[in-house]
């Protein structure tokens, strides 16, 4: 069968949870395809149904190790070595990531992404109207939030704490990449007061210098199509099996896509926006010339 390292290139032990249930979920339908064995009979000898079987194939559903065992056997795998070493993944994918601490700050549709975003080599986002999460300071994390939540300010501190704690994956060293392209009109649009803005904008240009992090500013008068767009996120993996993910956040709910017909548009329009946003090494100077007219 092989194992998970021949497969992506990486070792899986590297992987966060979230990784890893998509891994595990690959690998348990390469091995119940190359049986020739439906998703009817596997949900059936795991005592449910196909729709199980896909939502664990596609990693959207946790572990028992009971499935998993009688999952192997149905397709013939009977190597103790080759058991041992998925079920132990297995077990690992089921492990709860640290954004539980803050779970009443944490909306059902967020946690998945939270779990990809640990996971992703490199996240590519376009904003539009506030500075993405990754990137605020506390203050002006504060100021969009209090905007947000104005109607249960007791809301507010432990989503700051949960949006500082997510910042510490661009803390060197990291293996994560930012590729950031911003509408200037963020820049200008004011969060908080004065000493917010010129506190983000500071921070901003100091992300700006670090090697692992690019901000491209799309100008004021930039006359592509991009109306009716909102933000985007598209979420790559360093592990092959895990296809990247476009991330689309509403008022209250997300998207999030995974059809390579789907997921190709959003690369398409990410590209167009790189290229005419302005390059990243103009973004440390122009910061400074808005924060000057503070």
């Amino acid at each position: 069968m092989g194992d998970l390292t021949e497969n992506t290139g990486k070792d899986p032990h590297q992987s966060g949870p979230t990784a890893l249930r998509i891994l595990v979920g690959a690998q348990l339908r390469r091995m119940r395809e190359s049986q020739g064995i439906t998703r009817e009979a596997a949900g059936y000898a795991i005592r449910s149904s196909h729709s199980k079987i896909s939502r664990i194939e596609l990693g959207r559903s946790t572990f028992k190790a009971r499935d998993v065992a009688d999952l192997l056997s149905l397709y013939g795998v009977v190597e103790e070595a080759e058991r041992s070493a998925l079920l132990i993944l297995a077990e690992r994918a089921n492990a709860v990531g640290w954004w539980h601490e803050y779970r009443d700050a944490v909306p059902d549709w967020f946690d998945t992404y939270l779990g990809l975003e640990q996971d992703a080599a490199l996240i590519r986002a376009y904003a539009v109207q506030f500075v993405p999460g990754l990137l605020q300071t506390e203050d002006y994390a504060r100021a969009v939030l209090g905007r947000i939540h104005e109607d249960s300010p007791d809301n507010v501190e432990p989503r700051v704490a949960l949006r500082m704690r997510r910042q510490r994956i661009l803390t060197p060293p990291t293996s994560h990449r930012l590729w950031l392209v911003m509408d200037e009109s963020v820049l200008h649009r004011k969060v908080g007061d004065a000493a917010v803005m010129r506190g983000q904008l500071a921070h901003l240009a100091e992300l700006a210098e670090q090697p692992h992090i690019t901000i491209q500013l799309l100008p004021l008068d930039y006359g592509g199509n991009v109306g009716g767009v909102g933000p985007i996120t598209i979420l790559r993996f360093a592990e092959a099996e895990v296809k990247d993910v476009v991330y689309l956040e509403q008022i209250a709910s997300a998207q999030y896509l995974t059809k390579q017909s789907d997921v190709d548009p959003y690369q398409q329009l990410m590209n167009e926006l790189g290229l005419h946003a302005r390059p990243a090494t103009d973004t440390p100077a122009i910061l400074r010339e808005i924060m000057a007219s503070l």
